[in-house]
């Protein structure tokens, strides 16, 4: 019997529900043993220190307030990191999705929170939340963050037990989706449509998110099979290969390419020993296509593509032609040698 087949967004959509199928649980069980000693910090981390290998893949675990402020340290493989204490994540994307659930469910009349997770058919993890993914503060790379809420004997939420993951330590599915086959259009460089004389460019939303795209090319680069990107700035799109699947490409939209999410839909492949790029100097590859894009309103990236294996980036310009250049060089030419008479084709 056939399988059927697997989209991007439907992968996701799978792997989000495995996750939360294997940490709702023992998150549950922490909140309710840190709810019995709230307010104690030192007995909340004993009970969280305990706990933690009972918290698959975790990589950091800790406790807030209402208020989204720490009240422990973080609790981690290595033992309690005690800087994080008193910090505020009420900003973080993760704390901003379970503070508007706060706002929204209310045990004592019966009310329903709409967006927590199902771990089987017709049932909810209740006070749990996986959060969509983000890229983190410190290593820039895709995580994701679990918060389950903790509440006193009356159901009043009294606070929250969060636990990171960076995206590349959690399982994943080893199917890789299909690409659907049917007509597609991405709009083009608005500049090039502008009736006037010359033309400047155009922000595009990958160029409003810039960061993010880069944490995710990085990430899909390093940990997840894909030894050839073309980034089309100017068009908002990618299009990728996979070792999984080398006789295909696969299109990145723009809303794949600024959600971390789109991660999850491609299977972990440890990086090849074979590829001429060092891993480490993807992102300063990705870094510099992100610099020429900006460097200037007319003379500007449109295009740029990087392939591991065979070392070479290429570069198309709005009015300059394409180059084709070993990482190396790339990287080491100033960024103003771009636009003179050195262009390839």
């Amino acid at each position: 019997m056939e399988q059927p087949k697997e989209y991007l967004q439907k992968s996701v959509v799978q792997q989000r529900e495995m996750l939360a199928g294997l940490l709702y649980e023992p998150l549950s069980q922490l909140a309710d043993a840190c709810s019995q000693v709230w307010g104690d910090r030192h007995k909340m981390e004993a009970i969280l220190n305990e706990g933690f290998p009972s918290v698959p893949y975790c990589k950091f675990l800790y406790a807030l307030d209402v208020h989204a402020v720490q009240v422990t340290s973080n609790i981690s493989r290595e033992g309690l990191i005690e800087e994080p204490f008193g910090r505020d994540r009420s900003d973080r994307p993760y704390m901003k999705e379970a503070l508007l659930a706060t706002g929204f469910f209310d045990k004592s009349s019966e009310q329903h929170y709409q967006q927590w997770p199902y771990i089987e058919t017709g049932v909810q993890a209740t006070d749990f939340l996986l959060c969509e993914a983000y890229i983190s503060l410190r290593a820039l790379r895709p995580s994701l963050t679990a918060i389950q809420f903790v509440r006193d004997p009356q159901g009043v939420p009294i606070g929250f037990i969060g636990a990171d993951f960076a995206l590349r330590d959690l399982p994943q599915m080893s199917r890789l989706y299909e690409e659907p086959r049917h007509q597609r259009k991405v709009e083009g460089d608005p500049a090039i449509r502008c009736l006037v004389s010359y033309q400047t460019r155009s922000e595009s939303l990958v160029d409003r998110h810039i960061d993010t795209v880069i944490s995710v090319v990085e990430e899909l680069m390093l940990d997840h099979g894909v030894f050839h990107v073309a980034l089309h700035f100017s068009s908002s799109q990618a299009i990728i290969w996979v070792m999984d699947d080398p006789c295909r490409y696969r299109l990145l939209t723009k809303e794949a390419l600024i959600d971390p999410d789109s991660c999850m839909a491609y299977p972990k492949r440890a990086y090849p020993g074979e590829a001429l790029v060092p891993g480490q100097k993807i992102r300063d590859v990705l870094k510099k296509l992100s610099t020429l894009r900006f460097r200037d309103e007319r003379l500007y990236l449109r295009s740029g593509t990087l392939n591991i294996f065979n070392g070479i980036v290429g570069l198309t310009f709005s009015c300059d032609g394409s180059y084709y250049i070993p990482w190396d060089e790339f990287l080491e030419r100033d960024q103003m040698f771009w636009g003179t008479e050195h262009a390839a084709t």
